[in-house]
């Protein structure tokens, strides 16, 4: 600026959204904290969000702010010191040799369509993500200023996995993946985390962010499983080995 004045990025506003049923514990009522839709950012702006707890959903960036509870919990995986579980290397050892692996841009591919619409029908009959056109679909997983990538995993070149993930300065995030509902037994969901740790120790990055958290939900057990494991107290990220269960309520 000529006047010498230097020039300061505003601080971004965030907004509180009304009381809404909580979609994890029924009977309880849960706040959501939402960067303003209209606040500019970019890949190394969310990096930082995303290192204090947050997430988004398409273009939306939120985090849980229910004044009672602290049950959603932001994890990651420092993938340097991962060490898998005894049925995490057999479902490496598995997969590994005969799976296909290959990366696309974020945008719309009808046979991904056609394998989401079958695992969500599958896996959330009841919470109506089933019922989605390819626009809402693309909107729900693309982030517009993000690299979202899509990985294919192929079993004799057949569609049977798709991991959405974020490549960010310091980690990817696990967006969201789905896969074949039928070949439950290739364990194909915990298959596509530990590829995305190795890819992510192989891109030189230090995390995989796995989204939230919560004690006792079944949906999102599997997270705790990748040890070990990162925790956002609110305030720092606290370290889980082996055994330890997840607890930020009694950290001070």
């Amino acid at each position: 600026m000529s006047n010498g004045t230097v020039a300061r990025r505003s601080t971004p506003a965030f907004y509180l959204s009304p009381d809404h049923d909580c979609s994890y514990r029924p009977q309880e009522v849960a706040r959501t904290l939402f960067l303003d839709p209209s606040a500019p950012v970019d890949v190394e702006s969310y990096q930082g969000l995303i290192d204090q707890g947050f997430r988004r959903s398409g273009g939306h960036i939120y985090r849980p702010y229910c004044p009672h509870c602290t049950a959603c919990v932001a994890l990651r995986v420092p993938v340097r010191d991962f060490h898998p579980k005894r049925s995490q290397r057999r479902c490496w050892k598995k997969n590994q040799p005969m799976l296909d692996i290959s990366v696309r841009p974020a945008g719309f591919d009808a046979e991904h369509f056609e394998l989401y619409q079958r695992y969500t029908c599958n896996r959330h009959p009841e919470g109506g993500m089933h019922d989605v056109t390819p626009q809402t679909y693309l909107d729900f997983l693309a982030g517009p200023w993000t690299q979202t990538l899509f990985y294919e995993f192929r079993l004799n070149q057949r569609l049977v996995a798709v991991a959405v993930s974020d490549l960010l300065p310091r980690g990817l995030s696990a967006v969201y993946t789905f896969f074949d509902p039928e070949l439950t037994s290739l364990s194909l969901g915990v298959f596509a985390v530990l590829w995305q740790i190795e890819q992510a120790h192989n891109l030189g990055l230090p995390w995989l962010y796995l989204g939230y958290w919560i004690e006792g939900c079944r949906k999102m057990r599997y997270k705790e499983e990748y040890r070990p494991v990162e925790a956002w107290t609110g305030s720092e990220w606290k370290r889980f080995g082996d055994g330890a269960p997840i607890d930020i309520r009694n950290i001070s």
